[in-house]
Parts: structure tokens; sequence; C-alpha cells
């Protein structure tokens, strides 16, 4: 397109109208010159259950343009990953800290159906992490050279949506099994106790229903009979009481004193968590994954809690929490106590959620 010159009374017009939008401008500025300027949105202090809750409410505003979120206990403040600066202005907007990202959730979880399909090879495992926004896939000692071959052509294909990690020890349900429940297949720890139709419960591994039906405590009384079990696909087992005995809603800590347990909440990564287990007791440590896979010899189990708690066989089924809330049931994992490793849990929510069951 070419332009003219544009001269004479059309040049002194547009002149004109220039110096009007020139003083407008100069009038405007004047007249909002006493407004104080927006604040920016303040980012509010959290608990992790708190932050769960925040980033639960937004998944539901962001849609698509969400890429997942994680607590940043130092801050104690949400981080929310998303596409562009309209998502992130929602998530600022709720007093969160908003984080533009590459990968969107659809493109991750893409990822994990193709791990699914060419790559479930005993021994591995795969989450997403939203701090580095991409599937990361842990191969343990187990896994074949010919095996970690194949598994690294996998994720190459995938681009910079996955990355590749070993692991020292081995992926395996914690059964050999709070506090120690046992039977005739081993030992076991009970996770929680809870409520269903008004008569007590309580919620275990489902690894170690699948092996073990009837349950004495650790003074060798019965106390139990297996309700429910679900192993492999989901990793949990509800035992109805069949002996009066106290259950209250208490986490041993193997001090002396207990947790108060009042309520259940889904896990967020960059939580702090605690897990009590018959074996090795108490430790604490962080979440570090979400809905997980892991491919046991046993076969696979999804939608775990990843975490960086240590735990040992006969820890299996027990609790993990925080503060006062319910949050998983130990599932398996790789490494001890001593030199570390990654563990697997079981969310109390879904647990709660299939069973019919409460906290309580």
């Amino acid at each position: 397109m070419k332009h003219r010159r544009i001269t004479g009374r059309r040049t002194a017009l547009a002149g004109a109208g220039i110096a009007a939008l020139v003083a407008a401008g100069v009038t405007l500025q004047n007249a909002n010159a006493d407004e104080p300027p927006k604040p920016a949105p303040e980012l509010r202090v959290l608990s992790a259950p708190a932050a769960g809750k925040l980033a639960s409410n937004l998944n539901g505003d962001l849609g698509t343009a969400g890429a997942g979120s994680y607590y940043d206990a130092r801050a104690k403040s949400l981080v929310v990953n998303v596409l562009d600066r309209a998502a992130a202005r929602i998530v600022e907007a709720a007093g969160a800290k908003a984080r533009i990202v590459t990968n969107s959730l659809a493109e991750l979880g893409a990822a994990r159906s193709t791990l699914k399909k060419d790559a479930t090879i005993p021994g591995t495992s795969w989450a997403i992490d939203p701090v580095g926004n991409k599937v990361v896939v842990t191969a343990d000692r187990t896994v074949s050279e010919t095996q970690l071959d194949k598994l690294g052509k996998v994720i190459e294909g995938l681009g910079g949506k996955a990355e590749l990690k070993r692991s020292k020890g081995e992926f395996k349900p914690f059964i050999a099994g709070g506090d120690a429940i046992t039977g005739s297949g081993g030992r076991c720890s009970l996770g929680f106790n809870v409520v269903k139709g008004g008569r007590p419960y309580f919620l275990t591994a489902g690894h170690c229903t699948e092996s073990i039906s009837t349950w004495t405590d650790s003074s060798g009384k019965q106390i139990g009979q297996n309700a429910e079990s679900h192993f492999p696909g989901t990793d949990f087992g509800l035992v109805e009481y069949t002996a009066q005995v106290d259950h209250p809603s208490e986490v041993d800590l193997y001090n002396g004193s207990t947790q108060k347990i009042t309520g259940a909440a889904e896990a967020t990564v960059g939580m702090k968590v605690t897990r009590s287990g018959s074996t090795t007791q108490v430790h604490s440590g962080t979440v570090t994954g979400l809905n997980a896979t892991v491919n046991y010899s046993e076969g696979s189990v999804g939608g775990l809690i990843q975490t960086d708690v240590c735990a040992e066989p006969g820890d299996s089924g027990g609790s993990l929490f925080s503060g006062s809330d319910a949050i998983g049931l130990t599932s398996g994992g790789s490494g001890d106590c001593t030199s570390g490793g990654e563990t697997f849990f079981q969310p109390v929510t879904a647990a709660l959620s299939a069973t019919g069951a409460q906290i309580g």
C-alpha cells in the first residue's frame, strides 16, 4: 500500500488533532495524578494443606492454562505453573506465585502415557515434577543395561518433557510388613483408624492385605479381618476390627506420645511430612512428586505420592501425615533409613473415597 503525503489544510488539521490529543492526555494525567497506584497482589502465607486447597481451587479457574503447582516451604507460599501471562494474573490475584513454564499438563500426561505403553519395566517409576516442569523417570539397580537402553530411547523421544535418574536401591513393597500388625504372611504397620457405617476399621497397605487376611497386634491378640483389599493398580486395604480394643484416631510417635489425627488432606509437592512405621519408627521428609507410577515386580501401582522419606520392610501400610492431617499409607520404594532413597505412598483421600470410610 502506498502512502501519500498530506499537505496544505489537511496537514494543519492533522496537527491540530495531534495537539488536541496531547492536551487531552495531559488533562487526563493531571486528573488522575492524585489517585494512588493499585497495589500489587500480596503473596499469601499458607500452611501446606491450605496451599493444597488453594491449588485445587485454582485448577478449575486456570483450566488448560495451569501446569501444576508446588509448596514453597521456606516462603510458606504456593507456586503455580502457568502457560501465559493471563493465567499468571489469575494466580497472583489469588495470592499465589505464578511461574510461566513450557510444558503443559496435557503434554506431561501424554509423556506418562508413552512411558506406560513403551517402557513399563519392573524397577522403574515416573512422576510429574512441577519444580522441573517435566516427568522424572527413575530406574532402580535391578534394571538391566538392555532395559536401560530401551528406557533411554523412549525418554529421548519425549524431548525435554522427561529425564532419567538412577536409584541405588530396589523398588519393592515394604512388607516383612504406626504400630506393628502381623499375620501368617508377615508383618506390616497400621495406617489410620477409620469408621464405616458406625463400626471401627483401619487402613493399611493393599499388598499387605493381599498376603494376610487375619491380623494380630504386637501382643499376639487377633484384632481384625480383611474387609477390602486393593493391589496392584492401587495399594490399600480396609480391615474391620473384630476385637474390643482401643482404636483412637492418632499415630504412634514412638517417644511415649502420639499425634492426633482429625482429618485427611491431599498431598502437595513441597509439603513437609512425617511417616510412622513399626520397623524404622518415625522419619520426616518432603513430598517430591504426585500421581506417581511404580512398576513393582508384583505389578504396577499408580496415583502414588512420591517422597524422600526413608522406609524399610515392615513399614508398609504405616502412616504418612502432616500435622493432624492423614496424608498417605506406606506402599514401597527403594533404599533404607541409613542410605536414604525414595518412598511411595497411597493417598489416604483416595482410599477413604473408595471404601466409604472416614477418619475417626
